[in-house]
């Protein structure tokens, strides 16, 4: 079983910054894969950022260069660094992560930015 407890969102100006943090809980298994998405009313959720096997990283084209997703496997911990914060950021941030072919997915976090 794999749970994610997710935390950093909150309200921030624009131009600004907020880290938010993913801590996987997990009995068994190993994670294959993690990342970012983000979900806004009457739109599907969106890749933002993911770390793969191999180092694999990618990011969504909207925050290249403001964001930076980052995990630390001896604590469990996947992470995004937003910089740069645009209004069109403003989301409720989910932590995804992949067990084998399993997908889990975090409770959320809001990130409202402020024009």
């Amino acid at each position: 079983q794999v749970q994610l407890v997710e935390s950093g969102g909150g309200l921030v100006q624009m131009g600004g910054s907020l880290s938010l943090s993913c801590t996987v809980y997990r009995s068994s298994g190993s994670i294959n894969y993690m990342g970012w998405f983000r979900h806004t009313p009457g739109n599907e959720r969106e890749l933002v950022a993911e770390v793969g096997s191999g180092d694999m990283v990618n990011y969504a084209d909207s925050v290249k260069g403001r964001f930076t997703i980052s995990r630390d496997d001896a604590n469990n911990v996947l992470w995004l660094q937003m910089n740069s914060l645009e209004v069109d950021d403003t989301a409720v941030y989910y932590c995804l992560v992949r067990s084998g072919a399993k997908p889990y997915w975090g409770r959320g976090t809001q990130v409202v930015v402020s024009s």
